[in-house]
């Protein structure tokens, strides 16, 4: 492949096209991309109006303490304190610390709504406070452990026994605990007060601002004497609140609004720019255009590359200047470089995927279908694993992931930008590469079906019985990012989700590993013998072996600690050494050589007899891993 010729062909790709263009077609997509460039970056940074603003009418004087409440809040609509109109044309009435909601399923959702913004509102004023230890004199600190040991925290402790496990040790020495008898008392000085009463067993009760300067006494009602706290500001009175303002009550999961925005702000031109980009190779095949170009002194790796080339450029400069719009309006800052990075590989695959399908398709009908597909299945990849970025390590599926994080100031592993680019990479290349092998005059122009196209595809590298291993390793990528994809998907089934991980895994593998082999059968690459298909079984078992290895990127990010991880990318997890590691390398041989060789004598018996066998080969694989590797997990 030589850099001039790609270049020359990318010039004329981009001079024809220009000129075939309808310009109302052109108008409308420039003004689509424009549109999404302004309202994408102001809906990821939360701008815009929600959907409850203005919901409730408040009457309330502005010398009431609840004026700034509602004045800063959208949610309400300030109103003149008329209690004439209560329940007409206001929700709630505020007349001095007297709060009134109309008679109305209405009027009680104002006042709900009035009691968390005075909270907030409250919270809010603690954190200017100087005195951050007198504002918050108790500390949480958040610590996220697997699922299954919450159990083991909710056993039963015999009375009088340490209740350190369960409630964690702070650094204050007072003894703050709670007695049996239920009277709230403690014995050393500590911050803590009398809020740990009630019954209970004894435990350090010590919080994390150090000793106190209070006898530690209390009458176990669990509340704070007014008396005795410092004035913080804040509004008190009946919607202040019966608890601790900033409690751990208040604490809320993340919600990956953000990371939704971005993922369709970012995946949208995608689907824009593969239309374009498939009509372009489909036109080549069905007017016989790219005949001049094929008996040109020029390789096809070279003709692919330089029609490539100006779609791939200008999808990068959309996706520059959406993570730089971005970027700069989060951050303030210019930046967004691991961003372009990350979405590089994303544009490749959607670039790929098109490719390959147009050489499928055999009319523009077609093709709509194809594309239809490439853009569900792609959009779901890069989106379903972004929408958990804040939440676990399972986003990193996806290279979106890698450009939320950005933008949100994260530190961002060396580890983490290989898991998530290089498996949309590999993909991307072996979708190029099936396409090139149909980039010829026998089979670029002939009328068969896309299952036809399919076997064609797989079948045109093989010519000797090594080549089916290989092929079987260039399939890996394939089957690497569905079952990325299938974890993403159903990992927040717990149990079950291992259950369908082994269907998906079995399904995917079986295929992988055998419709190229029913396919060189097709194309009579090889005598129909039972001996012979044994001898492509395990040369299509030892690559698959071999490749699925790739796995281990997995542990780069520890996706394999998640139960649902480790049952999707068992084959290629280590495990410690010794006589497990031992069963790691042999017993998955084994069982991808016994299962490829069922495939693989039943493709070389005919169509019928393939479809039998492939679905035997997914019964043991599924056994297998149900039998042994659930053991393993477990």
């Amino acid at each position: 492949m030589r850099l001039p010729k790609v270049l020359r062909i990318a010039r004329w790709e981009v001079t024809k096209n220009a000129g075939g263009i309808d310009r109302q077609a052109l108008a409308v997509a420039v003004a689509a991309i424009a549109l999404l460039g302004l309202i994408g970056p102001l809906a990821a940074s939360g701008g815009g109006p929600s959907l409850d603003d203005g919901l409730y009418h408040v009457g309330v004087d502005d010398d009431s303490q609840y004026y700034d409440v509602v004045r800063d809040d959208d949610t309400f609509v300030v109103r003149r304190a008329d209690r004439a109109a209560l329940g007409d044309s206001v929700d709630l009435l505020i007349e001095g610390d007297d709060i009134t909601a109309a008679d109305t399923q209405k009027g009680e959702a104002a006042r709900q709504a009035l009691r968390s913004s005075v909270q907030s509102y409250n919270n809010r004023k603690l954190r200017q406070e100087v005195n951050a230890t007198a504002a918050f004199p108790v500390s949480v600190l958040l610590e996220y452990r697997e699922q299954s040991g919450v159990d083991s925290g909710l056993v039963d402790q015999p009375d009088g026994a340490d209740s350190n496990a369960s409630a964690g040790d702070g650094t204050g020495d007072g003894d703050g605990g709670t007695g049996d008898d239920g009277d709230g008392g403690s014995d050393g000085d500590d911050t803590g007060g009398g809020t740990d009463g009630g019954d209970g067993s004894d435990g350090d009760g010590g919080d994390d601002t150090g000793n106190g300067s209070g006898d530690g006494t209390g009458d176990g009602s669990g509340t704070v004497d007014p008396g005795d706290s410092p004035d913080l500001g804040g509004i008190t009175g009946p919607l202040s609140g019966e608890g601790i303002s900033g409690s751990p009550a208040d604490i809320s999961p993340p919600f990956p609004f953000q990371s939704l925005v971005l993922a369709f702000v970012f995946v949208i031109p995608m689907n824009f720019l593969i239309q374009a980009y498939g009509s372009t190779i489909l036109s080549e095949r069905i007017n016989r255009r790219g005949e001049l170009l094929l008996v040109s002194p020029v390789s096809r790796y070279d003709i692919i590359a330089g029609k490539t080339l100006p779609y791939f450029a200008g999808a990068m400069v959309v996706e520059t200047a959406i993570a730089a719009g971005v970027f700069y309006l989060l951050q303030g800052q210019v930046g967004g470089l691991v961003s372009v990075f990350a979405v590089a590989p994303l544009v490749l695959l959607f670039l790929g995927a098109t490719f390959l399908g147009a050489m499928f398709a055999r009319s523009f009908k077609e093709l709509t279908f194809v594309t239809v597909t490439i853009t569900v299945s792609l959009t779901s990849y890069a989106f379903v694993p972004a929408i958990f970025t804040d939440v676990d390590e399972i986003a990193l599926i996806s290279p979106l992931t890698l450009v939320v994080r950005e933008l949100q100031g994260e530190a961002i592993s060396l580890g983490s930008i290989v898991f998530s680019t290089t498996p949309p990479l590999l993909v991307a290349l072996v979708c190029f590469g099936l396409g090139a092998g149909l980039y010829r005059e026998e089979d670029m122009f002939a009328q068969r079906s896309i299952p036809g196209r399919v076997i064609d595809a797989l079948a045109g590298p093989i010519t000797r019985r090594w080549h089916v291993g290989v092929m079987t390793a260039v399939l890996v990528p394939f089957v690497f990012v569905v079952q990325l994809l299938a974890i993403a998907a159903l990992f927040a089934l717990g149990e079950l989700a291992i259950v369908l991980l082994f269907v998906v895994v079995a399904i995917t593998e079986e295929l992988a590993k055998s419709l190229h082999v029913y396919a060189a059968y097709e194309h009579r690459r090889f005598e129909r013998s039972v001996g012979g298909a044994l001898v492509l079984g395990f040369a299509s078992g030892l690559g698959f072996f071999l490749a699925e290895k790739i796995a281990l990127l997995a542990q780069l990010v520890g996706l394999e600690q998640l139960a649902a991880g480790e049952a999707g990318l068992s084959g290629g997890v280590a495990p410690e050494s010794g006589p497990i590691l031992l069963l790691f390398l042999l017993a998955p041989l084994a069982l991808h050589a016994v299962t490829a060789s069922i495939s693989a004598v039943g493709a070389s018996r005919g169509k019928g007899q393939y479809l039998i066998a492939v679905v035997v080969a997914m019964g043991v694989h599924l056994a297998y891993n149900l039998g042994v590797v659930l053991t393993y997990v477990q």
